[in-house]
């Protein structure tokens, strides 16, 4: 059994890598922005709270994010094993997934971190978005991001170095050799 996260910044392949992981361990991949959709599709009370944050284009408190985490940790498919992508974000996010896995009696294994040059990853978010025709990933949004990401990511990465469970991988590289270093690094960490 492996509870595991994903960490990285945008344009890392942290979309990529989970899925792999996710069918190479046989474990479900769960993802906040997943558990967002979700939930507004099927118009939970949740899900109706957190439209209103996404259409104004706001992040989600963390009071319903929590609260849907928790909600889908719950759930029978998570009881070999699940990556989380996307969460915890902020150091109160982790002291939150602390008690949900507390509540069963479960740990953390592994905290997987993707890692990558800031320029790497604007050279491949630029490229992408090109490809994509997406007028909403310019420059100037993929370095605010990387700003949002090296500021909320820091505190909850030391949390979790100081437990002993980070396993940094390079995500730059062939797709296959970059799912590699994260098996080994996996292995290795737990």
């Amino acid at each position: 059994m492996t509870r595991m996260l994903i960490i990285g910044p945008p344009g890392s392949g942290k979309g990529t890598q989970a899925a792999r992981i996710s069918e190479r361990l046989g474990v479900v991949a769960i993802s906040t922005g997943d558990i967002f959709r979700e939930n507004v599709k099927n118009e939970t009370p949740l899900g109706i709270e957190a439209k209103k944050y996404m259409d104004a284009g706001d992040f989600v408190p963390d009071s319903v994010t929590n609260s849907m985490v928790r909600e889908r940790l719950k759930a029978d498919d998570v009881q070999e094993g699940f990556l989380l992508d996307g969460y915890p974000r902020t150091a109160a996010q982790v002291a939150e997934l602390d008690d949900i896995l507390r509540e069963t009696d479960l740990d953390l294994d592994v905290v997987l971190q993707l890692t990558a040059q800031d320029e790497e990853l604007i050279r491949r978010l630029t490229g992408r978005a090109t490809l994509d025709g997406r007028s909403d990933d310019n420059e100037a949004v993929i370095k605010h991001r990387l700003d949002l990401y090296h500021q909320q990511t820091e505190a909850v990465v030391s949390q979790y170095e100081a437990r002993g469970i980070v396993a940094k991988v390079d995500g730059i590289g062939v797709i296959d050799e970059v799912t590699e270093r994260v098996m080994y690094a996996i292995k290795v960490t737990q």
